[in-house]
């Protein structure tokens, strides 16, 4: 009967060792889930970078197309290889 206990408290002390020591303990489940916090940290930097970036690429391209649109109506600039023409309304 005492090497039953024996044994058992062997295979006990086993379980518990892998669960402690082994792949999916606890430290490893810790470090992945420090690992996990950086990186997440990491791709929120990233996202908030590529936010801006294509704020400032739609800028410019609305910014150019703006000016582009005020030099056309309001100075009457036109760009090489164009006819202006306008019309007016009878009164």
């Amino acid at each position: 009967m005492r090497w039953v206990t024996v044994v058992l408290a062997g295979l006990v002390l086993l379980v518990q060792a892998d669960l402690w020591f082994g792949r999916g303990s606890l430290p490893q489940v810790w470090k992945l889930q420090r690992d996990l916090a950086a990186q997440q940290q990491t791709n929120e930097r990233a996202r908030e970078r590529n936010a801006r970036v294509t704020a400032e690429v739609t800028d410019l391209r609305e910014g150019l197309e703006m000016v582009e649109d005020k030099a056309r109506n309001e100075l009457g600039m036109i760009k090489p290889d164009e006819v202006l023409v306008q019309v007016s309304k009878r009164r």
